[in-house]
């Protein structure tokens, strides 16, 4: 088994009063020549966007893109027509493929809207782009995985999908639990990121932003005494 743990107070961090961003890989003015990606997973940004302001519109391509709203609305508009507000438990897939422009903004005007955004590298490049969301039931996450986004060649009904062999998973644990991740592809390598709460795994404490990179196993444990929120990214290494 192979680990990197990645504490919360090492991620890349900007201010620009807009936006609050934490970067767990490199990007933007952060640069780490240790943390470009892990495996496929080249992006996972920590954003709180402040009420009334947003991201311009701005291009993409070849990369598959999940936003996971943590709390307030994320309106999104783009290139292909789409115009959707993303809440608070729905989670959005972008696969930018030939490329498309898109704008995001905070739906409220006073509040903040905090996200997660992740950028998957796709299996090939030149894909055919699209959009999709789905909104989950929070109550179906309690003590297990809720699967939020599949491969493409193994699509699940209530899941969203991807083109990559990547696998999305949130589980919210209550009290002392312990739950098992068994790795859909044993090839893969698994990225844990605590959002909320405090968990073990793979030997190492972890708190409320913390993350750790585990690869060269088939199943490992997660462990909490008062309780957690986990986001488990499931991607190929090579």
């Amino acid at each position: 088994m192979k680990t990197d743990f990645h504490p919360s107070s090492e991620r890349g961090h900007a201010n620009y009063g807009w936006l609050d961003t934490h970067h767990s890989f490199s990007f933007a003015g952060y640069f780490n020549p240790l943390r470009e990606q892990f495996g496929a997973l080249r992006v996972l940004n920590d954003d709180m966007i402040a009420a009334g302001t947003g991201f311009d519109e701005h291009p993409h391509n070849n990369m598959e893109i999940v936003s996971i709203v943590l709390e307030g609305a994320l309106e999104h508009r783009d290139s292909m027509g789409h115009r959707h507000v993303i809440n608070r438990g729905e989670v959005q897939v972008m696969s930018a493929g030939t490329g498309i422009r898109h704008a995001e903004y905070n739906h409220f005007k006073d509040q903040g809207t905090a996200f997660l955004q992740i950028w998957i590298f796709p299996r090939q490049k030149g894909l055919k782009s699209r959009y999709d969301q789905i909104s989950f039931d929070r109550e179906k996450r309690l003590n297990k995985w809720q699967l939020l986004v599949t491969p493409d060649n193994q699509k699940q009904e209530g899941a969203l999908w991807i083109q990559q062999d990547a696998w999305l998973s949130v589980a919210r644990l209550k009290g002392v639990k312990q739950l098992d991740y068994r790795l859909f592809n044993n090839k893969n390598g698994v990225f844990f990121f605590v959002i909320e709460g405090a968990a073990g795994i793979a030997g190492t404490n972890l708190e409320k932003r913390d993350a750790i990179a585990v690869s060269d196993i088939e199943n490992i444990s997660v462990t909490t005494t008062s309780g957690a929120e986990i986001l488990c990214i499931e991607v190929p290494m090579d």
